[in-house]
């Protein structure tokens, strides 16, 4: 009697299980429309009967999880789903949420990793994980990196609104021309600064995913960085990859690349990010002008 009541629980559980797991396709559905939607859209979205949708949303109207708008008769998420995305995002930790990947794409590639927070004067290292293979550079906990010169600093260049960046690019341009000005002062060639061009280095880098430089900041080493989105489709963080410049090569340098770029989609997942909102966050954002920043006495390109 009682194996047979047992096995009565665990069928009622597991029907409860199921149960929940069909409202959720009622739920996605909702997620992921722009706006309130008819029953039957929702029932064609969740691939169910209009009358077994109907059943699920009574009840999710009740609780709170969806609402119907009384003039269209139309469903949307409602106040409690807002309480429970807003719970989960406080909840949320990158840096912490990071370290697995981190870990993992150390040994992936054998390389250097960390991950890099936005600052005021630009974007700082907050967690990192040592690789073999990454020679005698050692990666500091809070050094602020450069904004158009590393890897890290050029995907928030083109993944950040312009307002965000552009004190920090005109504070870099400004100090590149000072230090041409004192080579030229001492005799020397410098090269010519001119800002490069900008529009065109934020086109290529959301194009491809990622940023890379060499020998930019160090000799010897190669970097490169890919963007971490959150749930609204902003950038939250970059992961970056360093290394010898003669090993991130040929072979090695699309397996590294492919594999930061997975780490950074997985760890943008965990985050709650989503591709429709990073294309709208994408456009929302204002095209970058190009710049070039001419140093005195230099003669026309």
């Amino acid at each position: 009697m009682a194996a047979k009541k047992d096995r009565a629980t665990q069928e009622w559980k597991q029907r409860r299980i199921q149960s929940i797991e069909v409202g959720f396709q009622v739920i996605r559905a909702l997620e992921a429309a722009d706006g309130p939607l008819p029953l039957r859209e929702i029932a064609a979205a969740a691939g169910m009967p209009p009358s077994k949708v109907h059943l699920y949303l009574v009840s999710f109207v009740s609780e709170g999880v969806a609402y119907q708008d009384p003039t269209t008769g139309h469903y949307g998420l409602g106040r409690f789903a807002i309480q429970l995305g807003l719970s989960a995002i406080r909840q949320l930790d990158v840096v912490e949420l990071a370290r697995e990947e981190l870990s993992a794409l150390r040994d992936a590639t054998g390389f250097a990793t960390y991950l890099s927070l936005w600052g005021d004067r630009g974007p700082g290292i907050v967690s990192k994980m040592d690789g073999e293979r990454q020679g005698s550079l050692a990666v500091r906990l809070g050094y602020v990196l450069p904004l158009l010169a590393s890897a890290t600093g050029q995907v928030f260049l083109a993944f950040l609104e312009e307002s965000e960046t552009r004190g920090v690019i005109e504070d870099e341009l400004a100090s590149a021309v000072r230090t041409s000005e004192e080579q030229r002062a001492a005799g020397g060639n410098p090269a010519a600064v001119r800002g490069a061009d900008l529009g065109g280095l934020v086109e290529s880098i959301r194009a491809q995913g990622y940023a890379m430089t060499t020998n930019s900041i160090n000799s010897n080493f190669a970097a490169v960085a890919a963007p971490v989105f959150d749930y609204s489709g902003r950038i939250a963080a970059a992961m970056t990859v360093l290394g010898s410049d003669k090993q991130l090569t040929g072979a090695r340098r699309k397996a590294t690349i492919a594999a930061l770029l997975d780490a950074a989609r997985r760890l943008s997942e965990k985050l709650g990010a989503s591709e429709r909102r990073r294309q709208e966050a994408a456009q929302a954002a204002a095209p970058r002008p190009r710049v070039r920043r001419k140093i005195p006495g230099e003669a026309p390109a």
